[in-house]
């Protein structure tokens, strides 16, 4: 028997979808973009109403605030999201190179070995500024 769902949480399988067709619980940025282009829808319709009192063209306002605030939500959120999306990749690239070369020959963080046996010491009598 599956246990039930605790106070708060969805259940498994059941997601919101707007209009039937866009689940703003899975989608990135869905959910933030529907509201802020609500409450533009708002804002551009009432504001259009208080300054004109024609409601039909207010209603057109609103329905234009909302494409245009949705829309420019998404596809903020999305841009910044992929960028974001590049410095993990290139981060967890980073950290598996730097696991996979760490002290091997490969390494670029390690120092290269000096020409002269491999010791790295100069002798009393080498001058190292003279030397080439």
């Amino acid at each position: 028997m599956a246990a039930a769902p605790e106070p708060g949480e969805p259940a498994k399988g059941k997601t919101f979808k707007l209009l039937g067709i866009l689940d703003v619980e899975n989608i990135p940025c869905a959910r933030d973009s529907v509201l802020y282009g609500s409450l533009g829808s708002v804002v551009a319709g009432l504001g259009h109403f208080l300054l004109t009192s024609r409601i039909r063209r207010s209603c057109d306002v609103g329905v234009g605030g909302f494409i245009l605030v949705t829309l420019g939500c998404w596809f903020h959120c999305r841009y910044n999201y992929a960028k974001l999306r590049i410095q993990e990749r290139v981060a967890r690239e980073g950290i598996k190179n730097k696991i996979l070369y760490e002290s091997t020959h490969l390494d670029p963080q390690r120092k290269p070995a000096n020409g002269n046996g491999g010791s790295g010491v100069t002798s009393s009598t080498e001058n190292p500024a003279t030397t080439r």
